[in-house]
């Protein structure tokens, strides 16, 4: 059997600064319905988008580009890893 950990706990086992980038469909960040504009930033629902997520895969920002993922993430003193 295999034994169960909450989401929680798996990420208490690890650094807590540490935090994961990984690509998103704009689609799937904005919603169902087709974005064509969000705050004046054109935005193609197929576009790829760069997400920070905590350990325990709570969202906590959504960028344009991997570097700004890692540069936001590092600007708040924590360590960001790729995940594919």
């Amino acid at each position: 059997m295999t034994p169960v950990i909450s989401k929680q706990a798996l990420a208490d086992l690890g650094a807590p600064d540490l935090v994961y980038v990984r690509e998103v469909r704009a689609r799937d960040v904005l919603g169902a319905e087709a974005v064509t504009q969000v705050r004046s930033l054109e935005i193609d629902p197929d576009q790829m988008l760069y997400a920070v997520h905590a350990a325990a895969g709570e969202r906590l920002a959504v960028l344009i580009d991997r570097d700004a993922a890692f540069a936001a993430a590092m600007a708040h003193e924590l360590a960001p890893v790729s995940v594919h």
